[in-house]
């Protein structure tokens, strides 16, 4: 099948200039609306994806996200949620973007074409055949990515990628691929459109899917989340209150106790 790239296609819509606020906003909602149903065709290979991330991490190993621009922060956005949320260490999901920190506010002019600088990236966390590396690239031609990846293949460490093309240099370099065609964008070639908002949904699938086979949600909660606010401490009390039965004050007394409520609760019997 011919590469095509559909992130860069025309729009579907014409003189968006000409467009009234409302207008601009129900037809920009009318193209959302595709991305969810875009994904589900994705859902086996992002359920093969996911067995994979499963088995490194409970073997070990480490995840790894590799991007460039609006792919790469995305990738370092999820990444970073993921310890307070799961209570798990920061160095167990890591987001790496072309151009270093400063590219998370700022566009770093040319980053995205080293051929090179992301295996040096990689390097710089120790990678080895132990961890499993995704790269995100909506066009699915990012040298900094597809270069990344095709050094894990030769290491033997396992690659995956998440790229709104069909068939694109990624998508043949990642050896369990994702691909997610949204098409083209309501301004023509703005990928933190659509194509971002399917990343973003790929990755809450990967990460949260991921932690709870790790066993870091019980029923469907939160039980290992950090405690950094007192929003999440109110939210922890309230779980213990209603998985132990217990009042308001001893579920405090619990929570001081064993930083977090999954120890709480498997303490509980012992209190």
């Amino acid at each position: 099948m011919k590469f095509t790239k559909t992130t860069e296609q025309d729009s579907n819509y014409n003189d968006l200039e000409k467009m009234s606020i409302s207008e601009l906003l129900l037809n920009i909602n009318k193209e959302d609306q595709t991305v969810p149903l875009a994904v589900k065709k994705a859902l086996p290979q992002i359920e093969t994806l996911t067995e994979q991330i499963v088995l490194k991490l409970k073997e070990g190993g480490r995840l790894f996200y590799i991007g460039a621009g609006t792919s790469g922060r995305l990738g370092i956005l999820d990444a970073s949620e993921c310890p307070p949320t799961f209570g798990v260490s920061h160095d167990l999901v890591m987001g790496l973007i072309a151009g270093g920190d400063i590219a998370i506010r700022k566009a770093v002019e040319f980053a995205e074409d080293s051929t090179e600088q992301g295996w040096i990236d990689l390097k710089k966390h120790n990678i080895s055949n132990k961890d499993i590396v995704v790269g995100i690239a909506a066009s699915g031609t990012t040298p900094y990515v597809i270069s990344a990846l095709e050094k894990c293949n030769e290491k033997n460490i396992i690659t995956g990628c998440i790229t709104c093309n069909l068939k694109s240099p990624l998508a043949l370099t990642a050896k369990f691929p994702i691909e997610v065609i949204v098409g083209p964008e309501f301004v023509t070639g703005s990928s933190r459109m659509k194509a971002g908002t399917a990343q973003k949904l790929i990755l809450n699938m990967l990460s949260t899917t991921t932690m709870i086979q790790l066993e870091k949600v019980k029923g469907n909660k939160m039980v290992n989340m950090q405690l950094s606010n007192n929003k999440l401490v109110n939210r922890g009390e309230n779980m213990l209150v209603s998985e132990l039965n217990i009042d308001k004050k001893a579920a405090s007394k619990l929570l001081e106790k064993y930083g977090n409520v999954k120890e709480a609760i498997k303490n509980f019997t012992n209190e």
